[in-house]
């Protein structure tokens, strides 16, 4: 039997019943704030405060379970101490390259727009295009191309990606640490890495950063009408950069390596954002 599009969940809809479940198993009816954590980040969850709920993310409708070794499919709620403001913290990460679709790739986002969050944090694991930028390099994301041919939105809608990247939030992350550039971030579909040729036509037009997601969610998240931080973790130079064959193992040790350093600067950035919200 062929299934219509009038025959499928409509996504918004499937994302209110997820918030509606959080607020009703964390006890907390609205959300500050939601942080996703990409590749190398997970170690911030623990820095912001008391994790007042805390669940695997497929008892929450519409979340799949992981699918990349490394990826924590785990949903908490957190106190952020002194604020009092309440993070939600997507450990959940739905890929395009997995092949079920925008929707599911975006549902953490709309999921925590509809839970109230005002702001979304962006983190990932990146190639980077710059030498002078060796893994274990945080950068701000200051820009993104979109090279999956794939898009959140839907008939003529004409969302407006001007500063699609919050500048303010860049600022008060280089208030933690003065030290951080930024950077175009540019979405390919993978699960391929990229070719140095594709490489090279990256950094031509712009991209000094190179992944497998942010983009799409970024996007979700301004339609929502929530203000961005994007956070990339270079965790591995890209091809025709580096002289070494890639592989993921790199990516999760090049993660790992940073932890602790990144782990802080995204703790006390959100953590500042969330002063400032609350005050």
């Amino acid at each position: 039997m062929t299934t219509t599009l009038e025959h499928l969940p409509d996504p918004y809809q499937v994302a209110r019943e997820a918030a509606d479940a959080i607020a009703e198993a964390s006890g907390a009816p609205t959300h500050d704030l939601a942080l996703v954590l990409g590749s190398g980040w997970a170690g911030a969850a623990d820095l912001l405060g008391r994790t007042v709920w805390e669940a695997d993310a497929t008892t929450i409708p519409g979340f799949r379970p992981p699918a990349v070794a490394g990826h924590a499919g785990v949903l908490r709620s957190i106190e952020v101490e002194g604020s009092g403001a309440r993070v939600l913290v997507l450990g959940a990460r739905t890929h395009l390259y997995e092949g079920a679709g925008v929707d599911p790739v975006v549902h953490g986002v709309r999921t925590a727009a509809a839970a109230g969050c005002g702001t979304m944090v962006l983190t990932n694991g990146c190639g980077g295009v710059d030498p002078a930028r060796p893994p274990g390099t945080p950068v701000l994301i200051s820009d993104q191309i979109n090279h999956t041919g794939a898009t959140p939105l839907a008939e003529a809608n004409f969302v407006d990606l001007t500063d699609l990247y919050t500048p303010a939030l860049r600022d008060l992350a280089r208030e933690v640490d003065d030290s951080l550039g930024e950077g175009v971030y540019m979405q390919f579909r993978g699960p391929s890495y990229e070719t140095p040729a594709e490489v090279q036509m990256a950094r031509i037009i712009g991209a000094s950063l190179i992944g497998m997601s942010t983009a799409l969610e970024a996007i979700a998240a301004r339609e929502a009408g929530m203000d961005i931080l994007g956070i990339s973790l270079v965790t591995n130079l890209a091809a025709g950069i580096s002289p070494e064959p890639l592989s993921h193992e790199e990516v999760l040790q090049a993660g790992k390596d940073a932890g602790p350093r990144i782990s802080h600067l995204l703790a006390e950035t959100v953590r500042r954002i969330t002063d400032k919200e609350m005050s």
